[in-house]
């Protein structure tokens, strides 16, 4: 026994030495998830007491959630157009991106609903469980109302992420209507916030390894090692969920849209295997709109509708999310009424616009989510140990989406095919 540990605690030097070279956050985090998971399982009370170090991570997390929301969201509406020139484009494209978006949520939603994976977990007694399970029921009335916010510090306060939602896209076509000598100011510290929250968020995510670390450390010393096998179902349950997107939605939108499928795939190769190796849509986006525009798309319609897809056509994210939620519901132990479950569902979609070009930044949205429905936080660290593997394929499946969407709406407008139908090879 003493044998196998000490070959563990080698395999974890090994993989700190590698992370070292390679300077990746993301190897840090296995790093940190490989140390939690020896230390719970060798040293059970000492990792019980860790947990705090997981808190401190998961309150800084917290407070990102509101100002980012906010500040992406009021972008998003007030910064691409003003509402009274959006025009014939910007309202298909919308539709388009609702569409396609809800259908990746419900599609997430109904894969993990079919797994499990989340089931059989035992979760230790925490606060977050113990409000949960003394919540009384509450009328479609009270959902209803719950929307919308009575005060908006006090929806921030208490974590109110629809609220704030809801205020944060009230605010933003308010925004966009007012005279344009009006709106750049408030527009500016709009994007002065979003820009500051990126980077605070990117400081708070290099505790990430410790954070995650004192996570596990403590699940396992809590639950034991079993608890992997949940995290390999649920990377299952993700990548089938995403090949079902893909297969049933994309695929039938292309051949409705006439898409010359065969040079759309030479097309975005390269932007997708950029963001399937970096994790990064920003990194793939100039890449994808050279692709879009060399396969025939006018520049003018590819300019417009692939930033507004980073943010409100996240396909992959939108997917994700809903499918972590519900494994988070079921690690708790709690079955949610369905009617919660499309309200939480609901909540997801619309918090998850405008938050692509942040680190992890799924990972913000569905901390901010389960903690304003009262769901524990602890699964939701056992997903970030493998949340690596699972953003390649998010990621991946953004650019694709958004790629996808910019040839739809130009077929749409009748500015596709081009007059040749062939991709030019680059020089």
């Amino acid at each position: 026994m003493r044998m196998l540990m000490l070959l563990r605690v080698a395999a974890i030097v090994l993989l700190a030495v590698w992370a070292w070279r390679r300077r990746s956050l993301t190897l840090w985090i296995l790093v940190g998830m490989a140390a939690g998971a020896e230390l719970g399982h060798d040293y059970p009370a000492i990792a019980t007491n860790l947990r705090v170090l997981a808190q401190i991570f998961l309150r800084l997390i917290r407070t990102i959630v509101a100002p980012l929301l906010f500040a992406t969201l009021v972008v998003g509406i007030a910064g691409h157009s003003n509402l009274r020139q959006v025009g014939r484009m910007g309202v298909k494209a919308l539709i388009y991106f609702e569409v396609v978006t809800t259908l990746a949520l419900l599609i997430g939603w109904g894969a993990i609903t079919v797994s499990r994976a989340g089931v059989g977990i035992t979760l230790p007694a925490t606060v977050e469980t113990t409000q949960i399970q003394q919540a009384g029921p509450r009328t479609w009335q009270d959902i209803v109302l719950d929307v919308f916010p009575e005060n908006i510090a006090r929806a921030v306060a208490e974590a109110e992420m629809l609220q704030v939602v809801v205020f944060s896209v009230i605010f933003g076509v308010a925004l966009a209507l007012i005279p344009d000598d009006k709106r750049r100011p408030m527009l500016a510290f709009a994007e002065s916030l979003a820009e500051t929250m990126f980077r605070f968020t990117r400081i708070v995510m290099l505790m990430a390894p410790v954070g995650v670390g004192a996570a596990i450390a403590y699940t396992v010393g809590q639950l034991g090692l079993g608890i992997l096998v949940n995290l390999f179902q649920l990377l299952a349950t993700f990548y089938i969920a995403v090949a079902i997107f893909v297969l049933v939605v994309l695929l039938p939108v292309a051949y409705m849209a006439r898409v010359p499928i065969r040079q759309f795939i030479q097309a975005v190769a390269e932007p997708i295997s950029i963001a399937f190796a970096t994790t990064s849509s920003e990194a793939a986006l100039p890449r994808a709109m050279e692709a879009m525009e060399r396969l025939g798309v006018p520049r003018q319609i590819v300019a417009f509708v692939m930033p507004t897809g980073y943010s409100f056509n996240l396909d992959g994210s939108t997917l994700y999310l809903s499918l972590a939620a519900i494994f988070v519901a079921q690690a708790a132990g709690i079955e949610l009424p369905v009617g919660q479950q499309f309200v939480l569902l609901l909540t997801l979609m619309l918090s998850s616009k405008g938050v692509a070009g942040v680190p992890r930044g799924a990972l913000v949205i569905l901390l901010g989510t389960v903690s304003s429905f009262g769901l524990p936080a602890e699964p939701v660290f056992v997903i970030l140990g493998i949340d690596a593997v699972l953003d390649m394929l998010r990621t991946s499946l953004n650019v694709l989406g958004n790629c996808l969407a910019t040839v739809v709406i130009a077929r749409w407008e009748g500015e596709f095919p081009p007059k040749e139908n062939s991709i030019p090879r680059r020089p």
